[in-house]
């Protein structure tokens, strides 16, 4: 399936080239402008913090501002200054009172999402680079808030280590906390595994994923480097370009795409992968691959296999094709439909927003009008599927599940992140030569 610019997902992406005003109207209600309403607080109102106030967190603050009309946002945080200031002129636009941020309750700087969780609030949205993930949900879970975090949940797998003690904790405490994957909040995508799972295609034998896109934000030019600029402040700027700070393609944007490879296969774990991947078109400083296949071997000779590439001008495709014993499916931005012995195309609930609903269901654990939500697990095991990709592809070399588990790759910078610390530029990794610790 040829997949036209833009795909929904890269509706996530516009907050990156368009003013959060837009952004927040685009992802939080489609094709519906919600006015601001008299509101008043009550026992049940929900405090909600967004941490990370680029697009995907202004989307996310939306989502969950139109999932539940009883909270409210009281708390922003970011690093920089400037995002909270656009993205607070757009919610506010569209929720009025319910965005009840003060200039006290908005907090600039690295250390700023301890103050934002330490501020009274219920619900924690973590958005920020994922290079930050594993510190900010151990915060959160420390500190007994309910959770909807964003994928991928780490950038290397000493982080993903740190993050599967978290997810224990939060089981431990039975706190609520839901995943950014948003294709398993996807209505069509529900009914579609939950067919294949029911055996409407008979046994999996193979999945192809692909997430075949243009690049999602090109490095800019060294000389606009402005002077003074910390090499920190200048790769957290430009953070989808450095791996320790997105994950590199597949673990960033393609995560999507593994994940519902995982989903497909009962997330249960493959034995080994092989990939090939590398950079054609020169990225300056940057050091991500923009294109990448990986092939995951499961039990019994099941094959996965997720290609991710992010070059302008180039055939474009998000879909999933998944051949079984007794027939075969295939999901796309149209509807799912499996083709054999149980032929079905969906025809159900069209216009219900998945970003919307992983909101919805948070909301409804936390007051337990809908089943309590837990998505630790999967969130941290959906991670790692990318990031032993990943590594298979850097490396060149075969990886195996165990391996991966016990690996000490670490990108991340040592010690507690200071705006003048130097952050060397780590060269792109070359398969064959590139050793991790």
């Amino acid at each position: 399936m040829n997949t036209p610019d833009p795909t929904p997902s890269q509706s996530r992406r516009s907050f990156l080239r368009t003013s959060s005003t837009a952004a927040a109207f685009a992802l939080a209600a489609p094709s519906v402008l919600i006015r601001p309403q008299a509101f008043a607080a009550n026992s049940d109102t929900l405090k909600i913090g967004l941490i990370g106030c680029g697009g995907r967190g202004t989307g996310a603050a939306g989502n969950a501002l139109t999932a539940d009309d009883n909270c409210v946002l009281t708390a922003v945080a970011d690093a920089f200054p400037e995002p909270p200031k656009l993205a607070l002129q757009g919610l506010k636009e569209q929720y009025g009172p319910r965005v009840a941020v003060t200039p006290e309750s908005t907090f600039v700087g690295l250390n700023s999402f301890e103050k934002l969780i330490d501020s009274g609030v219920d619900v924690v949205l973590l958005a920020s680079p994922p290079g930050f993930r594993p510190a900010h949900l151990r915060y959160a879970v420390e500190k007994n808030k309910q959770i909807f975090c964003e994928k991928p949940v780490a950038t290397d797998p000493v982080g993903l280590r740190h993050v599967l003690e978290s997810v224990r904790m939060a089981k431990e405490k039975k706190l609520h906390l839901v995943s950014g994957f948003c294709w398993r909040s996807d209505m069509p995508r529900r009914a579609l595994y939950e067919r294949i799972h029911d055996g409407a295609i008979g046994d999996v034998r193979a999945v192809y994923g692909t997430y075949l896109t243009g690049p999602v934000k090109p490095m800019p030019a060294a000389d606009t480097r402005k002077p003074g600029m910390t090499d920190l402040e200048w790769q957290v700027k430009n953070w989808m370009n450095f791996s320790w700070l997105s994950g590199d393609g597949i673990v960033e944007q393609c995560i999507h795409t593994v994940d519902k490879l995982a989903w497909c296969l009962r997330d249960q774990p493959p034995l080994k992968c092989t990939a090939t991947g590398g950079r054609m078109i020169p990225n300056n400083q940057g050091n991500i691959y923009d294109h990448m296949t990986v092939v995951y071997e499961y039990a019994g000779g099941v094959r996965g296999v997720v290609a991710q590439r992010q070059i302008a001008g180039c055939y474009n495709d998000n879909s999933d094709y998944i051949l079984g014993s007794k027939g075969t499916a295939q999901s796309g931005w149209n509807a799912p439909v499996i083709r054999g012995e149980k032929s079905w195309r969906y025809d159900g609930e069209k216009n219900k927003d998945m970003y919307v609903i992983e909101h919805e269901e948070l909301f409804g654990s936390i007051r337990n009008s809908k089943p309590y939500r837990f998505d630790g697990d999967w969130l941290a095991s959906s991670t790692l599927l990318g990031l032993m990709g990943r590594l298979a592809a850097y490396t060149g070399g075969e990886v195996t599940w165990d391996q991966i588990l016990a690996s000490n790759e670490k990108l991340s910078p040592d010690g507690p992140l200071d705006w003048n610390m130097k952050v060397p530029f780590m060269p792109l990794p070359m398969p064959g030569r590139y050793k991790p610790a």
